[in-house]
Formats: C-alpha cells, sequence, structure tokens
C-alpha cells in the first residue's frame, strides 16, 4: 500500500508539471490552504472515505478542514516536489488531527507532505514540526470560528464575499485568499512571513469567488436521501 501511495504522489508531480525531487528552491512565504469540505465532498467523488465524513460513516467536520500548509513565491507560483526524505506516516500526529476532526487522511498526508512539505525544509526541516506547525496556525487563526460569530452560517443563504473578507481580515490583520465553485465557498488561505507572522494578503486576491456566496450544509453523498447535518450547532459546541 505504501508503495501505491508513493507512485500516486510522484505522477501527481508529474502532471503537476514540476520535475520530481528538483533542487529546493528559497520561497517567499507560507500558505495555509483551508477546505471548506462540503464543497470539497460534492466536486470530489473520488475522496469519498470514512476519515473525511464525505460519505455515511463518517462525521461532518466541524467547519474548515486543513488542505495543507504551502511554500509560495510573491508572483503567485509555487515550489512543488522538492528533495527530501520519504513520508514517514509516524510523524503525522495522526491523533492530534482526530481530537480536533481535521481532515485524516494518509494519503492526503503523504501527497501535502512529498508535493509541498518538501519545499519547505529550510524553514521547516522535520515532517512532525510541519504538520504541528500547520495544526497550531489552523487553531490559533480559526476562521470557522470568526465566521460564524460574525453570522455567517453554513446555510442554503449567500452572503457578500466582502463580508467575509472583511470579518477575517478584522481579526487576524490579514486579507484572506479565496477560490470558490460556482457560488460555494471551496478552499481558503492565509499566508505567513517565513517566521509565521500574518502577512497583509497573498500573493493575488480572491479568484473564481461571485459576489455572493454560500457556505453549503453538509450532505452525506451515496445514499437515496442526502441527510443533512447542521453545522451551525456542530460548529457552536466547538467554539462555544
Amino acid at each position: 500500500m505504501a508503495s501505491l501511495l508513493s507512485a500516486v504522489v510522484l505522477l501527481s508531480c508529474l502532471l503537476s508539471g514540476f520535475a520530481y525531487a528538483v533542487a529546493e528552491t528559497d520561497f517567499d512565504f507560507f500558505a495555509l490552504a483551508l477546505e471548506w469540505p462540503a464543497t470539497s465532498c460534492s466536486i470530489n467523488s473520488k475522496t469519498c472515505c470514512p476519515y473525511n465524513g464525505c460519505c455515511p460513516g463518517g462525521s461532518p467536520p466541524p467547519g474548515f478542514t486543513i488542505r495543507g500548509l504551502w511554500p509560495d513565491y510573491n508572483d503567485g507560483s509555487y515550489p512543488s516536489c522538492c528533495e527530501g526524505p520519504a513520508y514517514d506516516e509516524t510523524k503525522c500526529y495522526g491523533q492530534v488531527l482526530d481530537d480536533t476532526k481535521l481532515q485524516n487522511d494518509n494519503f492526503m498526508h503523504q501527497k501535502e507532505t512529498e508535493k509541498h512539505g518538501t519545499c519547505a525544509t529550510s524553514v521547516i526541516p522535520d515532517q512532525q514540526e510541519y504538520f504541528l506547525t500547520a495544526l497550531q496556525l489552523y487553531l490559533k487563526y480559526n476562521v470557522t470560528d470568526v465566521l460564524v460569530k460574525a453570522g455567517y452560517k453554513p446555510s442554503s443563504k449567500t452572503y457578500p464575499l466582502t463580508g467575509i473578507v472583511s470579518a477575517i481580515e478584522s481579526a487576524f490583520n490579514t486579507k484572506p485568499q479565496i477560490t470558490c465553485n460556482d457560488k460555494n465557498v471551496y478552499q481558503l488561505r492565509l499566508c505567513f512571513t517565513k517566521e509565521f507572522e500574518v502577512r497583509e494578503s497573498c500573493a493575488g486576491e480572491s479568484t473564481s469567488c461571485p459576489e455572493y456566496v454560500s457556505l453549503p450544509k453538509f450532505a452525506f453523498r451515496n445514499v437515496t436521501k442526502a441527510a443533512e447535518i447542521d453545522w451551525f450547532s456542530t460548529i457552536k459546541s466547538v467554539v462555544s
């Protein structure tokens, strides 16, 4: 299984247009990439598994989950698949991720480590520290908490994108970068210096989002009648 995962990650690196195991190139900043699970599950049919809550038997996450901690360049590009040690499953803080209801998918951990983590070793040389740093930033800059308290709750309603951006900017003194799938918020990125201080903004404005966006409620897939989860009640219990 480990060799299969490595082969898939290698293919991902090659298809992304970057040479695998290239020499590490210094980068400019970190982007903490978060995902809205309801949107992710609705568009990624192959991510259905017990770990991420996409299917019956899984537990819906309480809000944004960690997609990755990415080294980026100021011109909007990023290094990928740099030289570095092979992924070590024992260093991914699996139990910590379970306890905080984050995405706990070994394939995703390996993919993120080998595609992005290997390019961060000039700042974070250890895989265990790489995962822990991402987790600490996620918990310190709790985007879900900020949005719920500002009245942006998971629902079928649409909200002004500028309002969501403003709420986060007011809380953390940084302008998030947001991407959408149609009108649904998909990914949100907070950007940091290599000393892990917030940057004023990421490289580029919010992209692919209309003027009004949605934070859709979670619905299990592959069932006759989708069972909607009241995310607001779940999130309230986590942040209160």
